[in-house]
């Protein structure tokens, strides 16, 4: 496969990454508090027979469809750096201030055997509004990077009010075609090796929500982050914090196509209730609208938090995929309901 062996050299490289996912801050007292979670990583080259494996299970030598796995695969099998120290310094600060991820318990942690740091940084009020200003930022963004030795990485984070609307999103089936429920091997065909294709008339309805706050919330790994932001950039989406599954450092014990399940779909309920409850109880004055899709368990994760925070569900939107509407309607009951069609 020698042209596959071209597209890897050109993606892996001896470079240490941090890679920074999207975050949020909420007002905690005077300050401003942001989860932060950082994965620091090197590339590396993926074994030929697992590349062989892959592509041979879904019958393809396409250069475009190698050339897809290639990319979407980088972060799945790349180097988790562990006892790594991360600085990083936000954009025109006029201070020059130096941070670093602290703990809960105070203390500041080195990424962990699996590349992670996760943690929080904390901004008073004042410092906020003097970087708002230095960075000349629209709707509370804010970006910062990675400048500690040896170490490349680019973040962002949004500071949010407590009052105002803010939408909790699904990914696969309700902004991008996955097809779940069309089975395995069409699974991992649109997750790896075809062009993303995303839900249509989805982003429009996004963008008619206006200064809306956007956390999408998916049962993906975070090691698909970077080609789904780059879906949700291109196509024209809010952009919005991120919340993920994690899944094992080591995967290249993979032996059949079918292991690759278990990094994409739907969340667990466990998660998926866990990771939007964390920002409701953030945002006790903000409404809040979910979307997402019938063909997992969506329906039943919204309906039990609508059940638990009351008033700050505003509305549920599900894009129904398998016809819930007709086959089962007391599923999306009190929902929207969203053609797949449209």
């Amino acid at each position: 496969m020698p042209s596959f062996k071209k597209i890897l050299n050109k993606l892996f490289s001896d470079n240490e990454i941090v890679t920074i996912y999207p975050t949020y801050g909420y007002r905690e007292g005077r300050d401003w508090k942001i989860p932060v979670r950082i994965w620091i990583h090197e590339p590396r080259k993926l074994a030929e027979e697992i590349v062989v494996m892959l592509a041979d299970s879904v019958d393809t030598t396409q250069d475009h469809d190698l050339k897809n796995l290639a990319a979407r695969i980088v972060d799945i099998v790349a180097d988790s750096e562990s006892l790594e120290k991360v600085i990083f310094r936000f954009d025109n600060d006029p201070e020059e201030e130096e941070w670093r991820v602290q703990s809960a318990d105070g203390d500041y942690p080195r990424s962990d055997l699996n590349g992670i740091i996760e943690g929080f940084i904390t901004l008073s009020d004042a410092r906020a509004l003097t970087l708002l200003e230095a960075q000349n930022t629209q709707n509370g963004w804010l970006t910062f990077r990675a400048i500690s030795k040896d170490h490349s990485g680019i973040g962002r984070v949004r500071l949010i009010e407590q009052e105002g609307l803010s939408v909790i999103s699904d990914i696969d089936d309700t902004i991008k075609i996955t097809e779940i429920p069309s089975g395995g091997k069409v699974v991992v065909k649109n997750t790896f090796f075809r062009d993303f294709v995303a839900a249509p008339g989805m982003a429009a309805r996004y963008k008619n929500l206006g200064d809306a706050c956007f956390h999408y919330v998916s049962g993906g790994p975070w090691q698909l982050y970077k080609p789904l932001s780059c879906l949700i950039k291109e196509q024209g989406f809010p952009e919005g914090s991120f919340h993920m599954k994690s899944v094992p450092k080591n995967l290249l014990s993979l032996t059949t196509w079918k292991n690759l399940l278990k990094l994409i779909g739907d969340a667990t309920v466990e998660q998926k209730t866990d990771q939007i409850s964390e920002i409701l109880r953030r945002f006790p004055k903000r409404k809040f609208i979910f979307v997402g899709d019938s063909g997992e368990h969506d329906p039943e994760v919204y309906g039990q938090l609508r059940e638990a925070f009351g008033d700050q569900v505003k509305e549920i939107w599900i894009r129904d995929v398998v016809n819930a509407r007709q086959a089962d309607p007391d599923r999306l009951n009190g929902m929207i309901i969203i053609e797949k069609a449209q």
